[in-house]
């Protein structure tokens, strides 16, 4: 006879568990939208001091150097990525550093469509390549916080400040819940979506000095779309910066994301922010080591992700199956809980390995996070009586 599992009598409040787009604030409404300018151009006053103000607490809150550059872009993160690749990269050797999917897919962008004389460093799911291998008298372009792995650099240590080449860091999971060495890095990129649980569609990129330098001084040996030039004449386009975005933004997005940075600032800025981020992962961390039929992907403690937390199934039951059949169980996990109710998209990404994806960050409320974490183990006794009485 199948045993019966008791369902915990708590349930999260807030059950929106997805890593992008990520929860909304705490205590968000419709309402909180009601000053956005819609209906009215992007280029009017109104719209362009919108526009101003979203670039101007974003400098604030993530404490940004005053000689960085600041701007809304198109298409999200991957927009913002590709707008550097493409317009950065060729006047040297570029080494590329992968450990998840998205990391992967920028190396083959370099390699496959710009082909560029380029050094690949990849690690599998999990780990962290080499990074005392990598050159940076060349360019190097990597993910500081790998959302599809759980793994990220756990500092800026790695790279020197004299490097002759551009650090080009693409930081959507991270900013707003980890602390980015700005003197570091020459491009970071993240879009709204993830940390501050904005509406997608939109990126930001920040360029340093020697950057826009770099734009200033070379050109790419192919051509490059309208939404990617970021200069005219061989100079800078200040008003991309300044918010004259290159194309038509969402309004309604843009006080979205002003919303989501006045919040962020009334819970103690990027302080705040990421206190509450290292709060809900060190919860679930807990119950990982409490639990010997789960553990955490990112091997070495020091990398683990405190926003992407990626879990695998350890049960040796489990273990004992093939790839499919893990991965079933996995996402009976998933279909389980999100039939109860208790938590939405916490499966793992398509491209990594089979479990679960846990989002931890700055919105979600750790009381939410602990009242989740018997409900996995409901998931999980649920699953083991199911694949039990299919073995019997």
């Amino acid at each position: 006879m199948t045993k019966t599992v008791t369902a915990p009598d708590v349930r999260p409040n807030n059950t929106h568990f997805s890593s992008g787009p990520c929860s909304k604030r705490p205590g968000w409404s419709l309402e909180a939208l009601a000053d956005a300018p819609l209906g009215r151009s992007h280029r009017a006053k109104v719209g362009k001091a919108k526009l101003k103000q979203a670039i101007d607490l974003t400098r604030e809150i993530l404490d940004v150097p005053a000689d960085y550059r600041i701007g809304i872009v198109p298409a999200s993160d991957t927009g913002a990525v590709e707008m550097a690749l493409w317009s950065l990269l060729g006047e040297r050797g570029v080494d590329m550093l992968a450990w998840e999917s998205f990391g992967a897919g920028w190396v083959t962008d370099v390699v496959k469509q710009l082909k560029l004389d380029a050094r690949k460093f990849e690690a599998a799911y999990g780990e962290l390549p080499d990074l005392s291998a990598v050159d940076f008298d060349r360019d190097v372009v990597f993910t500081w916080n790998g959302t599809t792995s759980g793994v990220r650099v756990p500092n800026a240590d790695f790279i020197p400040a004299d490097r002759k080449g551009l650090t080009i860091c693409d930081a959507t999971s991270a900013a707003f819940a980890q602390n980015l060495d700005f003197a570091k890095l020459d491009v970071v990129t993240f879009s709204w979506q993830k940390v501050l649980g904005g509406e997608g569609g939109h990126g930001v990129l920040i360029l340093s000095p020697r950057a826009v330098a770099r734009l200033e001084s070379y050109v790419p040996a192919w051509p490059l779309p309208k939404i990617f030039r970021m200069t005219k004449g061989g100079k800078l386009i200040e008003g991309i910066f300044t918010g004259e975005t290159i194309n038509t933004p969402s309004m309604l997005c843009v006080e979205d994301y002003i919303d989501a940075l006045q919040w962020a600032k009334s819970v103690g800025g990027l302080k705040g922010l990421m206190a509450r981020a290292d709060a809900n992962a060190e919860v679930i961390f807990d119950f990982v080591e409490k639990n010997d039929w789960i553990a955490n992907l990112a091997k070495d403690k020091a990398n683990r992700s405190n926003t992407s937390v990626c879990l695998t199934i350890a049960d040796k039951d489990v273990l004992a199956l093939d790839a499919e059949a893990q991965a079933a169980f996995a996402k009976g996990m998933v279909a389980l809980l999100e039939k109860e109710g208790v938590a939405y998209d916490i499966g793992a990404y398509r491209d990594a390995p089979s479990g679960l994806r846990i989002w931890a960050g700055a919105t979600i409320d750790t009381a939410d996070m602990q009242a989740l974490m018997p409900w996995l183990t409901w998931a999980y006794q649920t699953q083991k009586a199911t694949l039990s009485k299919a073995a019997a």
